[in-house]
Parts: C-alpha cells; sequence; structure tokens
C-alpha cells in the first residue's frame, strides 16, 4: 500500500458534524442559559458563579454598575490573547458568546426565583454550566478564565471542570474578604456542582482506547487514516476458528468516538470493535490543528 496518498488526511481534522448556523444557535442558547443562571439565581442572592462573571458581579456589588456591561469589558483583552493562543474559530464563537451573554442579561430581569441561597447555588450551577458545557461542545466557551481553561486542558488534558473551579476559587476567596464569607461558601458551592456538570457534557478530554478487530485490514486502515490519530495493527487469530484477523488500535477522545464508529461501520459492517477508558496516555497525542 502506498502511504503516500494518506499524507493529506493525517493531517485533515475531523469534519465538524455540525453546520456553522447550528453552532452558533448552540452557542446563542449557552448565552441564554448563563445570564438565567446569573439573574434569576446567582445575583439576587448576591452570589458568584465564579471567572470574568465573579469579577464582573463582585464590581457591581461594590459599585452599583451594571454588571452586564463590565462582563463585557473584562472579557475584551481575554479574548484578544486568546485569538492567537487558541485559533480564530475559537475565539469567533467566544466572542459570539460573550455578546448574547451580555445581551440576554440586560433582557432578562434579576428575579429571586428562591428564597434559598443553597437552592439558589445549586441550580444557578447547574444552568449556568449547562451554558458553558454546550460552548465548549461546539468549539467555543463563554468567555474569560474559560479561554485560559481551554488552553490548559489542550496543552495537558486537563478536564475542564477541574481547571475552572480551581481558577474560579481565587475569585470567589476574593468575595469572602470583601462581602461576607457566607456568600463566599454558597459560591464555593456553585462552582463546584458547575465543574461537574461542566465535564459531564464537555467530554473533549476523555481518552478511550478502540480495539477494531477486522478482515477487511486496508480498507479499515482507509477508513481510519482519515482521522488525525495514530493506528497501531496487530496480527491476529480467531480462537475458534482459527482464521487470521487484524487487530487496529487508535486512541481518540470520547468526542471524537461517533467518527471513528462511522468509519469502521463503513469500511467492514462486520468488524468487532472493542471501546475502553483510558486512564492515563503517555507520549503523543494528536489533537486537531487550531483554526
Amino acid at each position: 500500500m502506498n502511504l503516500k496518498q494518506y499524507t493529506p488526511a493525517l493531517r485533515k481534522p475531523i469534519k465538524a458534524s455540525l453546520k456553522p448556523a447550528q453552532e452558533v444557535a448552540i452557542v446563542l442558547l449557552g448565552g441564554l442559559l448563563v445570564a438565567a443562571g446569573l439573574n434569576l439565581f446567582l445575583i439576587p442572592h448576591k452570589l458568584l458563579s465564579g471567572g470574568v462573571a465573579g469579577i464582573a458581579s463582585i464590581i457591581g456589588y461594590m459599585t452599583g454598575w451594571n454588571i452586564s456591561l463590565v462582563y463585557f469589558l473584562v472579557n475584551l483583552p481575554l479574548i484578544a490573547w486568546g485569538w492567537r493562543a487558541v485559533g480564530r474559530r475559537y475565539i469567533v464563537l467566544s466572542c459570539i458568546s460573550v455578546v448574547s451573554t451580555t445581551w440576554f442579561m440586560s433582557l432578562i430581569p434579576q428575579v429571586q426565583l428562591t428564597k434559598d441561597p443553597i437552592l439558589a447555588a445549586v441550580f444557578g450551577g447547574i444552568i449556568s454550566a449547562g451554558g458553558i458545557g454546550f460552548s465548549l461542545r461546539v468549539g467555543g466557551s463563554t468567555g474569560g478564565l474559560d479561554i485560559l481553561g481551554s488552553i490548559l486542558t489542550r496543552k495537558y488534558d486537563w478536564p475542564m471542570g477541574n481547571i475552572l473551579f480551581l481558577l474560579n476559587g481565587v475569585v470567589i476567596l476574593a468575595l469572602g474578604f470583601f462581602q461576607s464569607w457566607d456568600l463566599a461558601l454558597y459560591s464555593m458551592l456553585s462552582t463546584f456542582v458547575k465543574g461537574k456538570v461542566v465535564d459531564m457534557i464537555h467530554i473533549g478530554h476523555i481518552k478511550v482506547t478502540c480495539f477494531i478487530i477486522t478482515k477487511q485490514k486496508e480498507q479499515m486502515l482507509c477508513g481510519l487514516r482519515k482521522l488525525h490519530h495514530g493506528i497501531t495493527c496487530i496480527h491476529s487469530e480467531g480462537g475458534y476458528r482459527e482464521e487470521e484477523n487484524c487487530t487496529l488500535m487508535t486512541v481518540t477522545t470520547r468526542y471524537e468516538l461517533a467518527a471513528v464508529r462511522k468509519a469502521v461501520a463503513e469500511a467492514d459492517p462486520n468488524a468487532f470493535m472493542n471501546v475502553v477508558q483510558s486512564a492515563e496516555i503517555y507520549g503523543r497525542f494528536a489533537r486537531p490543528p487550531k483554526v
């Protein structure tokens, strides 16, 4: 087999399954959820969501300035920095998210839906995390510290939720010093819940190993080489019929698993694939290039 004909495919990232209009719609939905979590649960109780929204909230609580406007202004330098560090497509989606969140925050009234600050912290965290997770899922973010978290996740494969929890903890400590430690602890609960929900939605850092047993080695390699992860070929033999097979092993992410499954089904409908979650990987792991 001539490997040269597959060289361009090896460098080509997986095509997005969503159209740009659908991605923008999901980002807008994410902005709506973040704004709803802030205005309906967190801000009425003087709680923080962490990150830039938390910084904007602290400034708004102390000065009386419009929190949505402060949120927009603080995000501008972070977005400019992320343009070069992460990629244009990511930042464009993040800009749409920041603008939409600012707009929705100006439209949604700050209404105290529950008088219990614990319920407000939990449900505010869940709703805000839904908005963050959906934006991350389509390749964007809600701006602010999410940009820094995405850079660290891409570089070190750390869980996004854990990174946001640590970064946001610094902001919440400031609330304890300037306002109230009770509010800071409630906000820490909200941030913890938000981090767990984000990790449930944003699964790009979770690695899985796929073992594919097939008799159609050439067709299977042709399909898998269109993806950007490496493949290892192992000659194997069936335990009952003692027929020769080929076992292919590739490591990918949970987010990209659907593309692998589709390539396997198209190459050999009779193939057997076993998917196991990888606790840790060491060495080079290819990621899609910045766009």
